[in-house]
């Protein structure tokens, strides 16, 4: 039977104390009843989710669509400091890569859902857009080269009531970036209670030391409402997974000064002062109105490697022709005064040849003549990291109408800002055209981010004599976005006098960014939505949304998507959807420029990125940026009988005119004198250029399994999950400037199967887990070399964690990830000794699913009250 108008409101209120703060357009509350663990005293209570509709809060069973719901109490059964980590073993779909030595990418690292990159994922906090980090993943391994996500890891677990994600192309009901899905992070709302916590872990090799403090309560806000305040601080030591290079080893063989054992770090990075506070407010204004407020702060310092530069082969800095002479700086000038001599380099330690003795004497020829060598005999191996600052504030009121045309529908009205900055710095590099007096240490820049949104939302059920009430949704959308580019220090940028001598300016590794190509570039864009959810029968029901966007840059797109479910049995039921959906591009990936140092086929180069419209990136094949555009359909089935919850769902995503960076392309002659002539520094030590552009397109498809069952056993309660996910990634158009390897690396990097099981127990002092994760077969790939490629074998993994309940209050646990120590892929790169020919210096492939750290252990202790 129909709704009545008084049930109506009361279903608009409990969402209303329910979920405060998200952007709920709410007629009717649909709950179910499931079993709990004993610890929640056998509650019935079903896993509502609020993202995926514009209608009421729904179970995950009723969804049209496929949603996961990670409760807090599934967040904190993992030994990781970072929520990808904690999410990645609880949705198969969702792969994330360590990146070791990966320029910014390494700051933030960016993950990957359903096989799309990335900024394909829409982010939200209480139902609200989040804005994206100011990072661009240059070297992002592959899938990931170019895009610029929100920074999720500044989210910690102990703020988060649930996270829900949404596996479906939402674009035509959220608009930019939902062509993967959806992730919703919702606050806590509690008004009392909370806990602290500490959590103490290393890997299993002695280092990757990590110490995680985090705190949260609950505290009244007048008679009616709320304040949820968590805070996380957490300290991680770097780890290294790492061989000597054998060139730095035959460097320490020949008694050279300075090299280090191992020269180059392949493992994670070091973080440092990571702290992160994030509130929740919520308060009944009048009987029929709430307003809310929620928004976080955070910061953290990172610091990971970069390659070691050879004392005797790194262009710009030791030799420009290949290691055959070593690169000389005449003081005096070229052709004034005293000449220097050449040095041939046919000693492994320069200190032993001649020619270099006099450079380095102290006599009046020694004293004109320089080389690096004498003061970086054993070459050296830049530090790279940055200080992370994102700071959040989102506030609006929402409530039901109370008379009007729309008398009994419910409105919210909400603006949010978001700012996330990045500011660079290198250490133990040089400048080398400064000779001497060049500092070690340079501050190359800051990028910043700053998004604004406001949202107007009303809901609406209708009698249309169906089963219930038809929802009609409509809203309206303004958001503006600005990327900035601050210059860096004037020693990281400055050409100094040893440039026409061949010696490379800028900061050794990543120059700062110089005040013309300083700058800040802003687009705004608004859209308007209807969503409308149609329940035709009891057992059968579809949704409709259809979206319109007008951006100020490329213009306009107008997406849809259609849903469905029905109800074949009670305990069975079929649900599918198609949709469209587009991602525009970002106005970093539109602006940006860079210059950065990667390895090209083995060969430590520079390499240039420029916005696609210089003039230099349109000689080469550049052109404006279009947004991406995407067509996707699911089918899947939900079955549920008593305490056991299974859900099969196929998708299928067509993306055209995919945005990713180019591949590097080699630069003629005349292309440097293009560069020169548009201002681009150190062009004649640069090799490389690429650009952003839209220039391939992809299908997507595979299926996702999930099961649930919940008995009495052991004397305790028991809980048994497993989920499967096959994916599969086809690159169905693409060109030169995409290439091969890009290619390869789209459709192999990421393994195809991902599956885990998971066993929970509770007893009435104890529980624990233990889960099972298993990773298919990947292409493993090393430096971005594809010399390097090869398929990787399928590997598993084992989590577990105890926990003793010493009090109502206290509790403890040990755990462990990887429990069993189970080592990445090793590189093939190595001889019948053991020792490593690559010339890298690492030890595994870095595009390992499950990382190259090994083992984790931990212990924790909780308060709660």
């Amino acid at each position: 039977m129909k709704l009545k108008s008084n049930m109506l409101r009361r279903a608009i209120r409990f969402a209303l104390a329910s979920a405060a703060t998200t952007s709920l357009l709410t007629t009717t509350v649909m709950a179910e009843e499931a079993n709990q663990t004993k610890a929640k005293a056998d509650e019935k209570v079903e896993k509502i989710a609020v993202v995926g509709s514009r209608a009421a809060p729904r179970s995950v069973g009723e969804s049209p669509v496929p949603i996961d719901i990670i409760g807090a109490e599934d967040m904190s059964k993992a030994a990781g400091s970072d929520m990808l980590e904690l999410l990645k073993g609880s949705v198969p779909s969702l792969n994330v890569h360590a990146n070791p030595i990966s320029d910014a990418a390494t700051l933030v690292r960016p993950a990957n859902l359903r096989g799309l990159p990335a900024d394909s994922t829409l982010i939200l906090l209480n139902g609200k857009r989040r804005h994206r980090s100011s990072v661009i993943a240059f070297l992002g391994g592959g899938i990931n080269d170019g895009a610029q996500g929100p920074d999720i890891s500044v989210i910690p677990s102990i703020a988060l009531k649930q996270v829900e994600v949404l596996r479906d192309g939402a674009a035509a009901q959220y608009g930019s970036d939902a062509i993967a899905g959806v992730m919703n992070f919702v606050l806590k709302d509690a008004s009392e209670g909370g806990s602290f916590s500490i959590r103490q872990g290393e890997y299993y090799e002695g280092d990757g030391d990590t110490t995680v403090i985090e705190g949260n309560v609950g505290l009244p806000f007048t008679d009616d409402g709320f304040a949820n305040l968590s805070f996380q601080y957490k300290e991680a030591d770097a780890t290294s997974r790492s061989v000597q290079r054998p060139d730095a080893a035959a460097y320490i063989g020949a008694g050279v000064e300075g090299v280090g054992d191992p020269a180059q770090i392949w493992g994670a990075p070091e973080i440092k002062d990571d702290i992160s506070i994030f509130g929740n407010v919520g308060v009944d204004v009048t009987d029929n109105a709430r307003f809310y407020m929620f928004g976080n702060y955070s910061e953290r310092d990172v610091k990971g490697g970069f390659y070691y530069r050879n004392p005797q082969t790194r262009p710009g800095v030791y030799s420009n022709d290949g290691g055959e002479t070593l690169l000389v700086g005449d003081l005096d000038g070229v052709g004034v005064g005293i000449e220097c001599p050449v040095v041939n380099l046919t000693d492994k330690n320069v200190a032993n040849i001649p020619a270099y003795q006099l450079i380095a004497a102290d006599t009046e020829l020694g004293r004109n003549c320089f080389a690096f060598n004498e003061i970086l005999p054993g070459g050296f191996t830049p530090n790279f990291g940055g200080n992370i600052t994102d700071t959040s504030l989102t506030i609006g009121v929402e409530g039901e109408f109370k008379d009007g045309f729309l008398e009994g529908g419910f409105w919210d009205l909400s603006g949010s800002v978001g700012r996330n900055e990045s500011r660079y710095f290198i250490t133990n590099t040089v400048n080398a055209s400064l000779g001497a007096d060049t500092p070690m240490d340079f501050s190359p820049g800051k990028y910043i981010q700053l998004e604004k949104n406001f949202n107007f939302d009303v809901s609406k059920g209708y009698d249309f004599d169906l089963a219930y009430d038809v929802n009609v949704a409509a809203g309206l959308e303004w958001h503006e976005e600005t990327f900035e580019v601050l210059s860096g220090d004037e020693a990281s940028f400055i050409a100094g006098p040893l440039t026409e001598q061949g010696f490379g300016i800028g900061s050794n590794g990543f120059p700062g960014f110089k005040p013309s190509a300083a700058g800040e570039y802003t687009r705004r864009n608004y859209a308007a939505y209807v969503d409308i959810e149609t329940p035709f029968t009891e057992d059968f029901m579809m949704g409709w949304a259809l979206r319109y966007e007008d951006y100020d840059s490329f213009g306009s797109t107008t997406n849809f998507k259609i849903t469905g479910q029905y109800h074949v049995t009670e305990d069975f039921s079929v649900r599918g959807s198609i949709s469209t959906g587009f991602r525009a591009p970002t106005v970093g990936q539109a602006n940006v420029s860079n210059v950065q140092t990667n390895l090209s086929s083995g060969v430590l180069v520079d390499s240039a990125l420029l916005p696609p419209t210089n003039p230099v990136s349109e000689q080469l094949g550049g052109t404006e940026l279009t947004p991406e555009e995407s067509e996707s359909y699911t089918l899947g089935a939900v079955y549920r009988s008593g305490d056991l919850f299974i859900t099969l769902d196929y998708y299928n995503i067509e993306v055209t005119d995919r945005l990713s960076q180019s591949e590097k392309i080699v630069l003629s002659d005349a292309d440097k004198a293009a560069l020169k002539a548009a201002g681009v520094p150190n062009v004649d030590n640069l090799a490389q250029v690429s650009f952003f552009t839209n220039d391939f397109d992809t299908t997507t498809q595979g299926i996702d399994l999930v099961g649930n069952y919940s008995m009495d056993m052991l004397g305790g309660y028991a809980t048994f999950s497993a989920a499967y996910n096959w994916n599969e990634t086809e690159v169905d158009r693409f060109s030169a400037i995409t290439g091969d390897f890009k290619v390869s690396r789209l459709e192999n990097d990421l393994p195809k199967h991902r599956g885990t099981l998971t066993w929970a127990q509770q007893w009435d002092n104890f529980s624990g887990f233990v889960r099972m994760n298993y990773f298919g077969e990947y292409q493993g790939v090393h430096v971005d070399y594809d010399a390097t490629a090869k398929t990787a074998d399928a590997t598993i993994t084992f989590d577990a964690e105890l926990t003793y309940f010493a009090t109502d209050s206290i509790s403890l646990s040990v755990g462990a990830n990887n429990i069993f120590d189970q080592d990445a892929e090793e590189l093939d790169f190595f001889d019948a000794t053991g020792i490593p020919n690559n010339n890298w210096g690492g030890k595994y492939y870095e595009t390992s699913p499950y990382g190259i750290n090994g083992g984790f252990y931990y212990v924790k202790a909780t308060y709660t009250f």
